[in-house]
């Protein structure tokens, strides 16, 4: 029991100390909406799992922000449900539960594929070709991680090749709306047993749909994304049950 003590602190402390390359990102205007966009950001990345007790003194002096700055971040982050505040225990980062799961999918399914729908038929202008650039990097970051074994990473690639087909709206309000999304589902990523079984099949399916936007043809794009987002929502729900009821 000790060693894992000292396992979980250690890993803790690597967790925060990523926090320190942030820093840079501040600049000398750092506002509290700077430091949860840095925040989002690492648990979208996956280094602060569901349940992780977040400690102001060691964040704060990674960011080099003061208290009040940080917690304001997690007022924010916390009204976008990635973190909640035990009352005298301190701040975690959350647990969804199946119900918030089924909820996610159905932003996810509206937001999604109404971006993708809004393309209409190509040709496309030089900003939907530079958006789906960004969908084409993400497919191929997740086929480059799945070929090294980085189950980790492929995780990133997936949020990421979302993340850009939502960009396709071109609406900076949308795109705020699906980070705090987006990074809620990643918290039940953390909980798979076996991320590689989850997200592996997925990146075939990932590049049908790219196939379909180089081609210009918008339909077919948004029928493969609603097919996809159902049977991703189907598989998670049950898996996540499964490894809820085994806890």
């Amino acid at each position: 029991m000790a060693g894992g003590v000292a396992n979980n602190d250690q890993r803790r402390l690597a967790e925060v100390s990523e926090l320190a390359r942030d820093r840079a990102l501040l600049g000398r205007s750092s506002t509290a909406e700077r430091v949860a966009d840095i925040l989002r950001d690492r648990i979208t990345e996956g280094y602060f799992p569901p349940g992780t007790r977040l400690s102001e003194e060691s964040i704060g002096g990674a960011l080099g922000v003061s208290r009040n700055t940080l917690r304001e971040a997690f007022r924010l982050l916390t009204h976008e449900r990635l973190l909640v505040h035990q009352l005298n225990r301190g701040v975690f980062v959350g647990v969804v539960t199946i119900e918030d799961l089924d909820d996610i999918y159905r932003v996810r399914t509206l937001v999604e594929c109404a971006a993708v729908r809004g393309l209409g038929q190509g040709p496309y202008d030089v900003r939907v070709r530079e958006a789906i650039a960004a969908i084409e990097a993400a497919v191929r970051a997740g086929e480059a991680a799945s070929e090294a074994r980085e189950w980790q990473d492929l995780s990133t690639a997936n949020i990421r090749f979302h993340q850009a087909i939502v960009a396709l709206a071109d609406s900076p309000r949308t795109d705020e709306l699906m980070r705090g999304v987006l990074a809620e589902l990643r918290l039940v990523f953390h909980v798979m047993a076996d991320p590689r079984r989850f997200h592996a099949p997925y990146l075939t399916r990932n590049r049908q749909i790219l196939e379909a936007l180089h081609a210009g043809d918008a339909a077919e794009a948004e029928r493969l994304l609603r097919s996809y987002l159902e049977d991703s929502r189907v598989q998670l729900s049950a898996a996540y049950a499964r490894r809820i009821a085994g806890e």
